[in-house]
């Protein structure tokens, strides 16, 4: 039988391996959002575990909210990121630094 431990564990696992993806690979951005929707799948898998060990279901009314901000937040990522692409041909991290006023 999968316990809750198991799920946090599962949860703790994803969330560090998004953490090693955003300081490992510091250069190319779409990778660096895939990192960051990870990070916030781990966090929603935690509040779904802790919500049905507890029995509520406001954790999961919760990740309702988290994964319409997460989608929200990609598509306008990837919006800037095509633009950026159009205007300088690259989508390294470093020259991003152009687009300071």
């Amino acid at each position: 039988m999968v316990s809750l431990s198991h799920y946090l564990i599962l949860g703790a696992v994803l969330f560090a391996i998004s953490i090693a993806g955003i300081f490992i690979n510091r250069k190319n951005i779409i990778i660096l959002l895939m990192a960051i929707e990870l990070m916030l799948l781990a966090v929603n898998m935690n509040f779904i575990a802790f919500s049905h060990y507890l029995q509520d279901t406001a954790g999961q009314v919760f990740v309702f909210f988290i994964l319409t901000v997460a989608a929200a937040e990609a598509a306008i990522g990837l919006a800037i990121l095509v633009l950026l692409f159009r205007n300088r041909a690259t989508i390294n991290v470093q020259d991003i630094d152009s687009l300071k006023g």
